[in-house]
């Protein structure tokens, strides 16, 4: 296994360590498996052997969109967050290997607007989906996605596994919450148990309400004739951004490590957004200040004006690395926007 990218299947470390830890063919249970992250991980986990078993809201209106290549592939299987005996019974029946916990309101807007629901999904939904494990499956590896916006109004810079938390919006604290029950059941209950602090990361599968995807479908709506300006928020927030499809597998070496630590994931690069217009609309030959224009009300009540992530404990014991670039990150993004939007102009 090279630590490289999505490049994994049939590599012969990996099946090597598959059977140091007494492992076949394993089963990994993913929540929000229609997601961004959620995609990228059942991909890197079919490539590697597993048998992949995605849970989704029977009354979801998610888009099916991401894992559409995936149809055949990996089974599908109806449960809630919000519903203890769903998730109970999902995991008795499937008896998952590994648990990974990806569904949330997971859109920091949002929760300004739905903060009990941000609540009730984000927070109360991880202790929900733990104690099943606890009930149903104990010696299921369980891995919380935790997330940068915990640490908020930054109390030091980069941020590491010991940086004390100040979330800044009802999602920051409700992910919180689910970062400290999972550690909670971890030393309580002796489950494998363990939360990923990823910072952002991107891709062409992210949500178009996130800001690099909003500006990536800005630029290409932009270039192709399809809108003349774009409208965005706070431009001098910065953050370290990466590719969703690394940070996946960092996800995977959380539940592999011998022992149940918790991990920063992130690039230790920081660019604002500022900077994120700049390599978009340059990468189609146009001056961003000529098209961006400033919507307040896209402010957050409570900015979060800085995160920067220092993963060196996750490039030490899980031999983890980012592989792509900030620029070639959002070139990628444009470049895949570009496609989905031409035949529209």
């Amino acid at each position: 296994m090279s630590g490289k990218g999505l490049a994994f299947a049939g590599e012969p470390r990996a099946a090597a360590l598959n059977a140091s830890l007494g492992w076949g063919m394993p089963t990994a249970l993913i929540t929000g498996v229609t997601g961004q992250d959620g995609s990228y991980l059942a991909e890197l986990l079919l490539a590697k052997g597993y048998r992949v078993v995605g849970v989704v809201r029977r009354t979801s209106h998610d888009s099916y969109e991401r894992i559409q290549h995936l149809v055949g592939k990996i089974e599908v299987v109806a449960a809630d967050l919000l519903d203890q005996h769903s998730l109970q019974t999902v995991i008795k029946d499937t008896r998952p290997d590994e648990v990974y916990n990806l569904a949330a309101q997971s859109f920091v807007p949002t929760s300004w607007t739905q903060p009990v629901l941000t609540g009730e999904f984000t927070a109360l939904g991880v202790t929900r989906v733990l104690d099943a494990i606890r009930l149903a499956k104990p010696d299921a590896r369980f891995y919380q996605a935790s997330s940068s916006e915990m640490f908020g109004a930054v109390r030091e810079a980069p941020q590491r596994e010991t940086t004390p938390f100040y979330p800044r919006s009802p999602y920051g604290v409700a992910k919180v919450y689910g970062h400290y029950i999972t550690v909670n059941y971890r030393e309580s209950y002796g489950l494998f148990a363990v939360s990923g602090i990823l910072f952002n990361h991107e891709s062409p599968r992210r949500g178009l309400e996130f800001v690099t995807r909003r500006i990536s479908d800005g630029v290409a709506r932009i270039k192709l004739g399809l809108a003349q300006t774009l409208s965005l928020g706070n431009l001098d927030a910065r953050r370290d951004w990466g590719f969703a499809g690394d940070y996946v597998e960092a996800m995977w070496r959380m539940l592999r490590h011998p022992e149940a630590e918790d991990f920063v994931i992130g690039t230790g690069v920081q660019h604002s957004v500022r900077d994120c217009c700049d390599v978009a609309f340059d990468h189609v030959g146009l001056d961003w200040k000529r098209c961006v224009t400033h919507d307040p009300r896209l402010d957050r009540p409570a900015e979060v004006e800085t995160l920067l992530a220092d993963s060196s404990k996750a490039r030490a014991k899980l031999e983890w690395e980012p592989t792509l670039g900030f620029a070639a990150l959002i070139r990628m993004m444009v470049d895949a926007d570009l496609v989905r939007l031409q035949g529209r102009a």
